[in-house]
Order: C-alpha cells, then structure tokens, then sequence
C-alpha cells in the first residue's frame, strides 16, 4: 500500500518463510487403508506416507508393502490424503504403481472434497480400461508386493 512502511517481520513472513517451505523436508503422516466392503488388515506389512504443503498445494507420496499375514479386504481400496481436497478443484490425477511379479503403472484419482485416494490399474494384462485397486487387481497380491502412489492437489484448507 502506498506509505506503508515494509518491516523485517513483513519481509520474514512473506519471503524468507515462503521460500524456506520450498525447501524444507517433507512431512511423514500414516495413511489408512480401508475398502469399500470389508477393510484390509495391514498387521505385518507397512505403510508410510509423506507430504509437502506449501499454501494450499500439496504434493504427496503413499508407499504400501504387504507382509506375510497382511490380508485385502473386500472392494475398493482407498489411502487417507494427509489433507481434505478443495471442494471446488475438480478431480485431479496422480500415479500409482503396482509392484510383484509384474509390474502395472495406474492413476489415482482425487475427487472434489475427498479425505481419500484410490488406485486405478488395468483389470489384466489383457486389457487397457482401469479397475480399482482391489484383492485381485492388478494381480493377486503377495508377501513384499507393494502400491506406491504420488499426486499433487488443492486442499480445503
């Protein structure tokens, strides 16, 4: 505005501490996994999830390995985001990998207003539409198998 006078704690909030979030280490947050009918068991696999949120821009990472006695529910898999999505941003795209004895790139997708993510991968080797992540999508899944997901999207708040 004009006269006013730019102080230190001005200069502090509005550059050096901007630019400092640029740079900083991400944040680790622990996911949950769930399933549309009956929720996965994680018990001796792991799942370890990061982010880095600058304004309201987030920019994450969800990495999910199987254990021997970890079981997969029923249904639709989600991962908790570490932040609400912005109700107004439109759905927003993201990647997933799935990692066995093959391996199958898929999207996740990030709806309006979501506290979620799903995984999305070819039903089958054979063919190219996505189906959810599930027990038996992309593959039967196994001991030391892993979902890794990445995305970027507008959070409410």
């Amino acid at each position: 505005m004009v006269g006013e006078v730019v102080t230190a704690a001005m200069m502090n909030a509005e550059i050096r501490d901007q630019f400092t979030d640029l740079i900083a280490a991400w944040t680790a947050y622990v996911p949950i996994w769930t399933a549309a009918t009956t929720n996965p068991n994680l018990s001796n696999g792991t799942i370890v999830g990061k982010y880095r949120k600058i304004g309201r821009l987030v920019n994450f990472q969800i990495d999910l390995t199987m254990g021997s006695t970890t079981t997969y529910g029923t249904g639709a898999w989600s991962i908790t985001l570490p932040f609400q999505a912005a109700a107004s941003s439109g759905s927003r795209v993201g990647n997933a990998q799935a990692l066995g004895a093959s391996r199958f790139g898929g999207q996740v997708v990030i709806s309006p207003g979501a506290n979620g993510v799903g995984a999305f991968f070819p039903a089958s080797s054979g063919v190219s539409n996505y189906s959810s992540a599930a027990t038996g999508v992309p593959f039967a899944w196994a001991t030391g198998n892993e979902l890794r997901i990445t995305g970027c999207y507008e959070s409410a708040t």
